[in-house]
């Protein structure tokens, strides 16, 4: 009886370690692909922005990272489409910037 609970006990252990291991192969994986998908993106910035508007949108990043990441999309969506043909300077930066914030803006009214 007792030898029973101990096999039990061995085997559940057993699988809770089994189950770890595919949990962390799992994150490792997710982490290496995100890793992948940030050098990408950074890549294409590279080729379509001039340095001072990388410059901006990493500072924008630092305030406003869902801002800057959907900047960051909406911008491979176009390069990869063929429309952006010229790299894309710090005053078209702050054009777009203020653009996508404008649709994206939720006020906040408190009523006394």
């Amino acid at each position: 009886m007792a030898e029973d609970i101990e096999e039990i006990r061995k085997r559940k252990l057993l699988e809770l370690q089994k189950r770890l291991a595919e949990q962390q192969k799992e994150e490792e994986e997710r982490a290496r692909q995100e890793m992948e998908l940030e050098a990408q993106l950074d890549a294409i910035m590279k080729q379509i922005l001039t340095p001072e508007a990388r410059e901006r949108l990493a500072r924008v990043k630092l305030v406003r990272p869902e801002l800057a990441r959907q900047v960051e999309l909406i911008l491979v969506q176009l390069y990869q489409a063929g429309q952006i043909t010229e790299r894309i300077t710090d005053e078209k930066l702050k054009r777009i910037l203020a653009q996508i914030d404008a649709r994206t803006r939720r006020e906040f009214r408190i009523k006394w």
